[in-house]
C-alpha cells in the first residue's frame, strides 16, 4: 500500500491547493483595495466543491431514534452579508479579507499538520523514526 496514496492525505492534498488557490485570490482582493469599482472575489466553500466533485462522503449513522436527524433544519438561514461600496464602487473591506487570510492560514496550518502525522505513522509502523 502506497501511503501517499490513501483518502486522507489525498483530501489534505486537495485542501491545501484549494487553500493555496484562495489565499490568491485573497492577496488580489487586498492588492486592489483602491482600485474603483473593484468586487472582490472568493472561491467557493471547500466542502461544497468536494460534495460536488464527487469526492469522499461521509454520513451519519441514526442508530436511535433519539439521535439527531441528518436533515438540515428548515429555520437556517443562509447569511448573506451586504457589501459596503465606497463612493468610487470599491467594496473590498481590508478587515474582512484579513479574517478570511487568517482563517485560511489557519486551515493550511491544519491540513499540513494532518498530512506530516498521517506519514508520521506509516513511519513508525515501519520502524523508521524519520
Amino acid at each position: 500500500m502506497d501511503p501517499s496514496q490513501s483518502a486522507p492525505l489525498s483530501l489534505a492534498e486537495r485542501r491545501l491547493a484549494w487553500l493555496d488557490a484562495r489565499q490568491r485570490v485573497l492577496a488580489q482582493n487586498i492588492a486592489h483595495a483602491d482600485t474603483p469599482g473593484y468586487r472582490p472575489r472568493d472561491l467557493p466553500d471547500f466542502a461544497k466543491l468536494v460534495l460536488r466533485q464527487g469526492g469522499p462522503s461521509v454520513s451519519l449513522l441514526r442508530t436511535d431514534t433519539h439521535h439527531l436527524a441528518t436533515a438540515r433544519d428548515p429555520r437556517a438561514r443562509v447569511d448573506r452579508q451586504a457589501m459596503e461600496v465606497t463612493p468610487n464602487g470599491n467594496a473590498v473591506s481590508l478587515d474582512k479579507e484579513a479574517m478570511k487570510v487568517a482563517d485560511t492560514d489557519s486551515a493550511h496550518a491544519l491540513a499540513v499538520g494532518l498530512h506530516r502525522r498521517w506519514l508520521g505513522l506509516f513511519r513508525t509502523a515501519l520502524g523508521r523514526t524519520q
